[in-house]
Order: C-alpha cells, then structure tokens, then sequence
C-alpha cells in the first residue's frame, strides 16, 4: 500500500501542468488523444497507465492500481473513487482537488506506471531503465 495514505491534508491542487509533467517524467511515457480532443492518456509500452480531462475542474486522473489496494485507498480518502467509465476492480479516479498530498499523488501515478511497465517484455523494462527488473535480477 502507498506509503502516503495516511499523509496530511494538503491545500493546494495539482495543476493540469504538473500532472502532464508528473506523468511525461516517467521513462517511456507518451500523451496521446485517441479518445477526444480534451482528454489526455499517458501510455507507456503502448498501454495506458492514466487518463485526465486536463481542462476538467476540478482536475481528477484515471490510475491502475492493484485490486486489494485500490478498495483500502478508496476506503480512506473520499477524493479516490472506482474508475470512471474503466474496471472498477483494476482503476481508481482521483480527483486532485488539494485533499491529498502530492506525495501521495506521485506514488499512485508511479504504482500505475509500475503496473504497466512490468507486464511488458523484459527487454523493453531494460530499454526504459525500470528499477523493477533491476530488484528481480538482484534476488
């Protein structure tokens, strides 16, 4: 589970600049618009790792999460719901509003990430420097 969960409030929402540049940051990662002109999807591997409506207010973000932790962070932050318009057993929306922390916010957008990069073929993990498959090779 995210080690943030429990993190203080936080007041000042994410801003659609900093979400884009939070999600473009990770290795790999591409904005694409197969969907409509409004709503942005950060891909990695050709998979999707988050979606956001960057004009939408307030801004919230689509994030893969695994199942048992999606339930327990929906369970503790009211600003984490089940995807919207996605499985709601696999995707959670958080809406960035200034309730969470940005610590938080950058950990789930990483455990999306993560969650993507580690089903694609080991040689492309190796291409994008992913620390996952540096850990498997080190056990």
């Amino acid at each position: 589970m995210p080690a943030a969960v429990g993190a203080a409030r936080h007041t000042v929402p994410m801003t659609p600049d900093a979400l884009k540049a939070l999600c473009l940051g990770l290795n790999g990662a591409s904005e694409t618009f197969p969907f409509d002109a409004e709503t942005s999807v950060f891909k990695v591997g050709g998979k999707i790792f988050a979606i956001s409506a960057l004009d939408s207010d307030p801004l919230s973000v689509s994030l893969k999460c695994e199942p048992e932790i999606a339930v327990r962070l929906r369970e503790a932050h009211p600003a984490i719901t089940p995807g919207w318009h996605l499985n709601k057993r696999h995707w959670n929306t958080v809406r960035l509003d200034g309730s969470l922390p940005d610590a938080l916010v950058e950990e789930l957008v990483e455990d999306s990430y993560d969650l993507i990069v580690a089903k694609l073929p080991r040689a492309r993990q190796l291409r994008l420097d992913w620390p996952g498959v540096r850990k498997a090779e080190d056990t």
